[in-house]
């Protein structure tokens, strides 16, 4: 998970201006004037080979009373929540307003690592920026965004204010539950913690946060994170609802095993595949939880049924295991953790070096590789360089000859032989060194 710097303010202190100069290319529009930037504009960046989300916000009018302000301030306000740091921008040629301070006492009761920053200070003078250390927030840092001096400052301090990773060390199994909004989910966490840890609710979006929860069952440690639900870009018209979202791509960045919940009256839609996408791009291990299985009118071929068409929406995740279950009945519930410890598992194995080579010489030896223009590709030597998800990596003589059907078949004969259900498999090709 990425750490998350906001930048706020009141209107026209220069945070657009600020954000683009570190995004390294012009994203935010720019005037001289209040209120050009609305909507949630966020950047991936670099510094000190930290890297970081970078979220630029419209400027913050908490005392307006005029409905466009007060739409902006809840999408800043949304950012607070998500950051990890906080850039709060002030303006050195108006000085020290109301609005600053009225910015100041709500950044405050957030206790979240606050950098002050003074902007447009062109010619630095200790008496332009003495007046901002009434805020409270500690040294002021004089910056010009427009002429790019005093940014490096700021941002070697926004760096030091990063998370230092302390969660990821109680050594439970991180499970993300993810799926479409009003699928379930909470219904499940609550099921899984024995209790009613969320709040459940039939009305789609109740969800907002990625709420983490550590509990034991059997005797293991699992800390269980239940997401807002995704829904398609073009829905995602409220701030608040695409910084949950946001959220909830965090949590399958930062989960060990991910649960994809699916409700099983609607089916497997065109959202559910895009979401498992996302959890195997990621390459996290994954189970797929079809849920309200109570409501399912059922005969002898209806799992078979269900399967089949599961199969078919997710052929690029045919190694993942489904549960069919109601979480709120309970039938079933208590094989999900199971099979999410499976799948974790099964992610984190290595296999032998001397028996993987075995195994794809002879595998080739079957199947010889597709040859182009003349040429065939040949494994020198085969070699397990990862876990979670595994990563093989095959050393060849030109790693342009190895066809995606190919690298398919050698996919399957891995997991034929090696029982890799649960999770994705990477397969990379370099070539061989000259000199070797």
């Amino acid at each position: 998970m990425l750490p998350v710097v906001a930048i706020v303010g009141r209107p026209n202190v220069g945070k657009s201006t600020f954000f683009n100069k570190v995004a390294g290319r012009k994203i935010s529009i720019t005037e001289n004037r209040p209120g050009v930037t609305r909507d949630r504009i966020t950047a991936d960046c670099e510094w000190r080979g930290k890297p970081f989300t970078l979220i630029d916000t419209g400027g913050i009018e908490l005392k307006s009373e005029d409905a466009l302000w007060k739409q902006i301030a809840v999408q800043a306000q949304a950012a607070v929540e998500l950051a990890d740091v906080i850039l709060f921008f002030t303006d050195a040629r108006e000085g020290l307003t109301s609005s600053d301070h009225d910015v100041a006492d709500y950044l405050r009761r957030c206790k979240k690592p606050v950098v002050l920053v003074v902007n447009k200070v062109d010619d630095y003078s200790p008496d332009k920026i003495f007046e901002f250390y009434s805020l409270g927030l500690g040294e002021p840092f004089a910056v010009s965004s427009e002429h790019s001096r005093g940014i490096g400052d700021v941002l070697d301090q926004a760096v030091e204010c990063f998370p230092k990773g302390e969660e990821q060390t109680d050594g439970s199994l991180k499970i993300a539950v993810v799926g479409k909004p009003n699928a379930g989910k909470s219904s499940l966490v609550n099921r899984l913690l024995g209790q009613e840890r969320t709040i459940v609710t039939p009305v789609a979006g109740t969800t907002r946060d990625a709420v983490d929860t550590r509990f034991e069952a059997g005797g293991k440690a699992y800390t269980i994170i239940d997401t807002a639900g995704i829904r398609r870009k073009r829905s995602v018209d409220d701030d608040v609802e695409y910084y949950s979202v946001l959220r909830a791509f965090d949590a399958v960045r930062r989960a060990d095993v991910c649960l994809l919940v699916v409700d099983a009256a609607e089916g497997i839609t065109e959202q559910d595949v895009r979401i498992a996408g996302f959890v195997h791009e990621q390459g996290k291990p994954s189970v797929v939880v079809m849920n309200k299985w109570d409501l399912i009118e059922k005969d002898t071929h209806t799992v078979e049924k269900f399967e089949e068409k599961r199969k078919e929406s997710l052929k690029f995740m045919d190694y993942v295991k489904a549960v069919y279950i109601s979480a709120k009945t309970g039938q079933r519930a208590d094989r999900v953790l199971a099979l999410a410890e499976e799948a974790y598992a099964h992610a984190c194995f290595r296999v032998p070096t001397g028996g993987l080579n075995d195994l794809l010489m002879d595998a080739m030896r079957v199947s010889e590789p597709p040859s182009y223009q003349g040429r065939r590709m040949k494994l020198y030597y085969a070699s397990q360089v990862a876990v979670c998800p595994p990563l093989f990596v095959l050393i060849v003589n030109d790693d342009g000859l190895l066809h995606f059907s190919y690298e398919r078949y050698l996919e399957n004969t891995i997991r034929a032989a090696y029982d890799f259900s649960g999770t994705p498999v990477r397969i990379k090709v370099r070539n061989k060194k000259e000199d070797e």
